[in-house]
């Protein structure tokens, strides 16, 4: 892609359009980028829990699988390249002697996967450094990390602005039609052309889609509320229970951030807006759920242990009445457009791997 051509768009400035961003920039096409919201990362990935995911859970070869595993060591090549803040502080998945077999298959997964220092952890030890934690079994994945969401998605941006790309916020986009072999998009702040276009939009990255005639896709927003631990509860690493078969989470589980504070969460739970990120109308039977989930990987903790912190909303494609996952779309369904739709967990890990994958199909 020569520089001479007219830019590219990217729609959204969250982690991954920031890290589309900074790639196109770049290899020399530094894109406009266009973000509905007041602030980069002002949307979902605010709201991230900020888990650099290992890559344990998704199909073997899927690309949530290929895309975890790479971006995540391009994720930790860069935040220490960039300064950004994180950890690999590690996570336990534990659980009673009864689902011994469900760990050692999600094992057998995650090495068909690629995922690296992954392995039993000896529960005596475990009890020794975390002795809140309740397990009689615990697999141990030692590259899962934290870091911090904002952070890194403004230092994509930064990279992405030194090599000559502009952001424009307060930009939702209102149209999107091919013109010859030029896209118009209409925003909120004028229009703009471009032969290319990276649909990166989210939570509404479907709408997008169907702007441009594309209407295949439909999100289903699902909500995760976290509850915060108070201080008392330091734990060294991330907690986990044993995924339940088909469940749409991972579970109600121990999160931390580089501050050392510790939650619950997220939980999972559709609903019909997109921006509902309002406290929960049923705070109380809440708190309580999450009380009776944590005491699968906890022991000791009451309901009134427990403060409503804040949420999330997932974009998933997998509808309510589904049984299985659906995989990240990463497609060009129109000449010079390229759709990224379903990008959940793990999206932050997986950020700059998809970058790789959306620039793969343009060159």
């Amino acid at each position: 892609m020569s520089s001479q051509e007219a830019p590219a768009v990217v729609i959204g400035a969250g982690v991954v359009g920031c890290a589309l961003a900074q790639a196109l920039a770049k290899g020399g096409r530094a894109p406009i980028v266009l973000e509905r919201e007041a602030r980069v990362a002002e949307g979902t990935t605010s709201r991230n829990s900020g888990v650099v995911h290992g890559g344990l859970y998704y199909r073997p070869g899927s690309l949530k699988a290929t895309t975890c595993v790479r971006g995540r060591r391009l994720l930790y090549e860069w935040c220490d390249a960039h300064d950004v803040p994180h950890r690999r502080c590690g996570k336990w998945i534990v659980g009673p002697r009864t689902q011994a077999d469900e760990l050692e298959t999600l094992l057998s997964n995650a090495r068909a996967c690629g995922v690296e220092e992954l392995g039993f952890q000896d529960v005596r030890e475990l009890r020794q450094q975390a002795p809140f934690v309740r397990g009689e079994v615990a697999l141990l994945s030692r590259e899962t990390g934290i870091v911090d969401p904002v952070a890194l998605t403004q230092s994509y941006r930064a990279a992405a602005e030194d090599d000559g790309a502009t952001f424009v916020t307060s930009a939702p986009v209102l149209g999107l039609d091919l013109h010859g072999d030029r896209w118009r998009l209409e925003t909120a702040r004028g229009s703009i052309e471009s032969p290319l276009v990276f649909n990166a939009a989210g939570l509404h990255a479907d709408e997008i889609a169907a702007l441009a005639g594309v209407e295949r896709y439909r999100l289903h927003p699902c909500r995760g509320d976290y509850f915060r631990l108070p201080s008392p509860w330091r734990i060294p690493a991330l907690v986990y229970p044993v995924r339940a078969r088909h469940a749409p989470g991972l579970g109600v589980h121990l999160t931390l951030d580089l501050a050392g504070n510790v939650r619950l969460g997220p939980d999972t739970r559709w609903i019909d807006r997109r921006d509902d990120y309002a406290p929960p109308s049923d705070e109380e039977a809440l708190r309580d759920r999450f009380a009776d989930a944590a005491a699968k990987i906890l022991v000791g903790l009451r309901a009134e242990d427990l403060s409503w912190d804040s949420c999330g909303i997932r974009p998933k494609l997998r509808a309510p009445d589904e049984t299985e996952d659906h995989d990240f779309v990463v497609s060009m369904d129109r000449p010079g457009l390229v759709n990224l739709v379903g990008i959940e967990s793990p999206g932050l890990t997986a950020a700059l791997a998809l970058a790789e994958t959306a620039l793969a199909l343009v060159r």
